[in-house]
C-alpha cells in the first residue's frame, strides 16, 4: 500500500523565519502510511493561495470534492484560490465538471502570484 503526497511547499532557500509554514511528512509503519502534518492548516484567514498541481498525477471525485470546498472557504474568508500547472488529466476532469469555469487556472507561477494584485 503506497499514498503519494505532492504538496507545494516552501523552497529551501525561501525566508520563512516568523512563519508558521504547514510541513507534511510520510512514513511507512507496516502496510500503513502515517502522514505527520506540522504547523497551521488554514484556508479561511482571508489569505490568497496558489495551488501547484504540477506533480499532481491523478484527483478522485473526493479529491476535486476537497478542492471546491477549499475554494468556497477561500472566497467566503475574502480570500482566492488558484491553480497552477493544471495538467492535460486534470484540465480534462475540470472541463467535465463544469469547472474549468470557476476556477482561474495558469501555466506560470509569476503570473499566478500577480493575478492577486
Amino acid at each position: 500500500m503506497s499514498i503519494e503526497t505532492s504538496l507545494a511547499r516552501a523552497p529551501a532557500n525561501a525566508d520563512t523565519k516568523g512563519l508558521d509554514i504547514m510541513q507534511i511528512s510520510e512514513r511507512p509503519a507496516g502496510d500503513v502510511m502515517i502522514v505527520d502534518v506540522s504547523g497551521k492548516i488554514t484556508l479561511g484567514d482571508g489569505g490568497d493561495v496558489v495551488l501547484n498541481l504540477g506533480d499532481v498525477s491523478y484527483v478522485d471525485s473526493a479529491g476535486l470534492g476537497e478542492i471546491v470546498q477549499a475554494y468556497a472557504t477561500m472566497n467566503k474568508g475574502g480570500g482566492a484560490l488558484k491553480l497552477l500547472n493544471t495538467t492535460k488529466r486534470i484540465k480534462d476532469l475540470l472541463s467535465i465538471t463544469k469547472l474549468l469555469t470557476v476556477f482561474e487556472c495558469h501555466d506560470n507561477e509569476a503570473d499566478a502570484v500577480k493575478s492577486f494584485k
